[in-house]
């Protein structure tokens, strides 16, 4: 669907208007929150052990096995593999079906941008699961503590990120599964987004006429979802709270993407709610901006809901 814009946003009268300084304080000031946020929560003090602290509260959040563990001990860490394979072989299919009809212009649009996101993911998390097999498979000689079986659950089975006494190749994996993680939290509240929106708001209310409603348009806005919670009921991810604050600077960058190429090319806006010229666009920013908090949330809230039934259906088999 492309829209065609009535005004000309190359025009300095264009961003003059208050319309556009009120949308930019929307979209800023939740950067700058979600900097601080990121900042106090994970700068790199609060990576690296400091002397006389407690390791244990931090890796609370971060485990590194993690991203390659399944919830339960009876299900075998290659289950989780093959999973992973199979969904991103799917998402990169669909996504290089889609380059091909459609060219680089596909990527105009968040849809896009969430798919292309969620396809890293999976391709990413893939590989930290051979990895993790490989551990698996040699746990009685490997150096980590995976926590299989025999670990103490207080003590915990994580490697500590940046971990002084670790190797050099442990630390990779620590940081790759550390850059994992924040990609799946942060791609958790963005296909959240991205399916709401469509479903709920552009497909009812804002295709009135010239749509074409395609297999690869349903597809792209239901297959990101299903396969990431897919993947959710067998990880051991986490779905912290502050983390919503990459959730806030990945749309936030999206939003500024598409100011700085419209402010030089006129182009129609990717999605009609973004456009400035609109006597409501403050108000349909607002609410966009108040759409992260629900959607990081519900997907957070189904998570928490998996933990704790696994926690109560399988007390001797939960490891995460």
């Amino acid at each position: 669907m492309q829209l065609q814009d009535t005004t000309d946003t190359t025009t300095l009268s264009y961003w003059l208007h208050w319309r556009v300084f009120l949308c930019a304080v929307l979209v800023l000031l939740p950067i700058v929150i979600a900097l601080w946020i990121i900042w106090k929560r994970e700068g790199y003090r609060h990576l690296t052990p400091e002397k006389g602290e407690n390791q244990q509260d931090r890796n609370r959040i971060f485990r590194s096995d993690d991203t390659w563990k399944p919830c339960l001990k009876d299900i075998h860490p290659i289950c989780l593999l093959v999973f992973r394979v199979l969904a991103f072989s799917l998402l990169l299919a669909s996504l290089v079906a889609k380059i091909l009809s459609n060219g680089v212009v596909m990527f105009f649009y968040y849809t896009q941008w969430t798919f292309t996101l969620v396809t890293i993911y999976f391709g990413c998390a893939s590989m930290l699961s051979v990895y993790g097999c490989y551990q698996f498979q040699n746990s009685s000689s490997s150096t980590f503590n995976f926590s299989f079986a025999g670990t103490d659950a207080e003590q915990g089975s994580s490697t500590p990120l940046l971990n002084q006494e670790a190797t050099n190749e442990n630390r990779v994996i620590s940081v790759w599964s550390y850059i994992v993680q924040v990609i799946f939290q942060m791609s958790a509240g963005a296909v959240m987004l991205t399916d709401a929106v469509y479903w709920c708001v552009i497909f009812p209310f804002l295709t009135i006429k010239d749509y074409n409603m395609s297999f690869m348009t349903v597809n792209m806005h239901t297959l990101n979802l299903l396969l990431l919670l897919g993947d959710a009921a067998l990880n051991c991810l986490r779905i912290p709270w502050f983390r919503i604050s990459f959730f806030v600077l990945y749309t936030g960058v999206f939003v500024i993407f598409q100011w700085i190429l419209h402010a030089f090319i006129p182009i129609w806006w990717p999605y009609p709610f973004l456009d400035l010229s609109s006597h409501s666009a403050p108000l349909w920013y607002f609410v966009m901006a108040l759409m992260h908090i629900p959607c990081y949330g519900l997907f957070l809230l189904i998570v928490e809901m998996k933990h704790y039934l696994l926690s109560r259906w399988f007390p001797s088999s939960q490891q995460c």
